[in-house]
């Protein structure tokens, strides 16, 4: 027997006029975006801004149905609106931020199981990491540089 130890590592900003202004205006449009999301059940409000390769920025954020399962998450509506109307760009940076209509959301909110599987197959597609920075309604920011510090054991097509 032996012990498998993964650490990850993240870059905490103290609010978004912190970050590079590129990724200040991706949060920025995140936050704008979160305003459109349809949360009639959660009050959960997500918003999603991926900047391209191609320069482009495309948007995404949560739309619920009352049958659960059918809804998507902002950042896998972002991504693949992304990937149908620009299917050979490369997601550089994606900006997610998160508030709720009842509760404050203070923390930095990563994205859920689902999501951070889908934004580790595109990363695993185009084979190069994606920044993801995440927040709450404000507040602190956190910067990953990839997926794979928040999902570290990732399963991808080598496994079928």
């Amino acid at each position: 027997m032996k012990k498998i130890e993964i650490n990850t590592s993240f870059t905490a900003y103290e609010s978004v006029e912190e970050l590079p202004q590129d990724v200040q205006d991706l949060m920025h449009k995140a936050i704008e975006v979160r305003k459109n999301a349809y949360a009639p059940y959660s009050k959960f409000r997500v918003g999603a801004a991926l900047l391209l390769d191609n320069g482009k920025i495309t948007l995404g954020s949560n739309q619920e149905n009352a049958a659960y399962p059918s809804g998507l998450c902002a950042e896998r509506t972002a991504i693949f609106h992304s990937n149908s109307i620009y299917p050979d760009a490369k997601i550089v940076k994606m900006a997610i931020s998160a508030t709720s209509d009842t509760n404050p959301t203070l923390s930095p909110t990563p994205p859920c199981g689902a999501c951070r599987q889908s934004i580790s197959e595109y990363e695993f597609k185009q084979n190069t990491p994606i920044e993801i920075y995440f927040m709450g309604e404000s507040g602190e920011v956190y910067k990953s540089d990839s997926i794979k510090n928040l999902l570290p054991l990732t399963f991808d097509k080598n496994f079928l």
